[in-house]
């Protein structure tokens, strides 16, 4: 290979220039030269696309294509590398696999689509002999995909524990240190620019289901959708909760958990994912994830755990690793060649669906708060069904006094219990006359 062609650009193509792309210019223009000592060739963006071309983004766009012709940008001959940033689904769906049929390699960052969608994809791009990267879609600037695909690929995962979307932390986060109200705590968010004007992806806890969705395929090459994964918010937790949490020694964290059971000879047999929130010790460094921060927590059967921490979203750390993705598949250009590591990790003939654990399998201890009048025989009652179910109660807290006319929150520890006991013992309690609001349930996670 000559000295011209090893120095000559792979082109870079981008599809959305909003706050990540813009991102993304300002990685590729700032440090383009520290990339083009690492490649030995340089990245050249060569055509920009989106619908608003007009509005300055406060970048240098000089000698660069660009336009509203996304489509045109696909079937561009200079463009070697298409980077897909305009989210959702069909749009981006239809963009993704006609830049494959066109034989572009694919970078994205998302993760709703390839959490509906993947299987499409990722078997377009197979058949069509080009490579798809995402590091983006989950963790932002953590390197967790390509340490589970390449750093972790001798192991047999065990588990996984992550804090996942930095909104829903944000908010945890200010509702235990302020005392406030989880509405109050979400305005002050939206104001900050933490949590979008339309939260409920990242407060029900779906925005957590989509990444944890790949992270399990790429775990245990289990083929499944955000669909099947069951999946709960923070919008039922008081502050109440939060003060009970520290009281029994733990922090509240929207968890996104993934879990190999080993059954009849099967290193895997069934997997158990789901988003919920849930208690973790105050001792978890888990627990000590503040704010908009991400961590994963990832156990090994070899190495043991590893605990990756970092931005979760962001201009820039989302960029880094959006431009991380382009530099691998830029070698692989150069190389001549593709698919040097599987981009699920597992071949993609081994991926292929696991049996799931009912929810209502899982066995954990519970924190459970009651809201009921302040009467003789009203704990007695809620105790009764309880132990009827099976449940052990291991500790138990009431905030205030109210008299026969006025409820107050009963704060209960359990010991370890089936969901479907404690779900069926929750139906039985919520009907009797002195229980005045549903209950609230908080799973506990011990191992972590």
């Amino acid at each position: 290979m000559s000295g011209a062609r090893e120095r000559e650009a792979v082109g870079i193509g981008l599809i959305g220039l909003g706050t990540i792309g813009t991102g993304v210019v300002k990685v590729l223009r700032n440090n383009a030269a520290v990339i083009e000592q690492r490649l030995g060739f340089p990245l050249e963006l060569v055509r920009v696309a989106d619908i608003d071309t007009v509005r300055d983004r406060g970048v240098d766009l000089s000698g660069i294509r660009f336009d509203a012709d996304s489509d045109g940008l696909v079937e561009d001959p200079r463009v070697d590398i298409a980077i897909e940033l305009i989210g959702g689904y069909d749009a981006a769906r239809r963009l993704i696999l006609r830049a494959i049929e066109a034989g572009k390699h694919v970078v994205t960052a998302n993760k709703a689509l390839l959490a509906l969608h993947g299987k499409d994809v990722f078997d377009a791009a197979a058949r069509r002999g080009v490579d798809i990267a995402f590091e983006a879609s989950v963790a932002g600037g953590i390197p967790i995909l390509r340490s589970l695909r390449e750093g972790l690929a001798a192991n047999r995962i065990r588990s996984i524990h992550g804090i996942l979307n930095g909104t829903s932390n944000y908010v945890l986060t200010e509702m235990e240190h302020t005392g406030e109200s989880f509405e109050v705590v979400l305005k002050r968010a939206q104001d900050l620019g933490f949590a979008e004007a339309d939260p409920h992806f990242d407060i029900d806890g779906i925005d957590a289901a989509h990444k944890l969705t790949l992270l399990a395929t790429m775990a245990f090459g289990a083929e499944l959708t955000f669909k099947e994964i069951p999946t709960e918010g923070i919008r039922a937790l008081a502050p109440v909760d939060f003060d009970a949490a520290r009281e029994f020694g733990h922090r509240i964290k929207l968890l996104a958990i993934a879990k190999a059971h080993p059954a009849n000879g099967d290193p895997e047999g069934r997997i158990e994912v789901r988003v919920h929130p849930t208690l973790i010790p105050q001792s978890s460094l888990l627990a000590s994830v503040d704010g908009a921060m991400n961590a994963v927590a990832v156990t090994g059967d070899a190495v043991g755990p590893t605990l990756f921490y970092g931005a979760g979203a962001g201009a820039m750390p989302t960029a880094s690793a959006i431009v991380a993705d382009l530099i691998e598949i830029a070698r692989e250009i150069r190389r001549g060649r593709a698919g040097r590591v599987a981009p699920l990790s597992y071949m993609p003939g081994k991926i292929e669906p696991k049996p799931l654990v009912p929810l209502g399998e899982v066995m954990a201890r519970c924190y459970l708060r009651f809201t009921a009048v302040d009467r003789p025989g009203v704990l007695a009652h809620i105790a009764a069904v309880l132990g009827d179910n099976e449940i052990g109660i291991e500790s138990v807290i009431q905030k205030g006094r109210g008299g026969a006319a006025k409820s107050v929150p009963v704060l209960v520890q359990t010991h370890p219990a089936r969901e479907r006991a404690v779900r069926r013992a929750l139906e039985i309690i919520n009907r009797l006359p002195d229980v005045t609001a549903p209950t609230c349930l908080i799973r506990i996670e011990e191992d972590l």
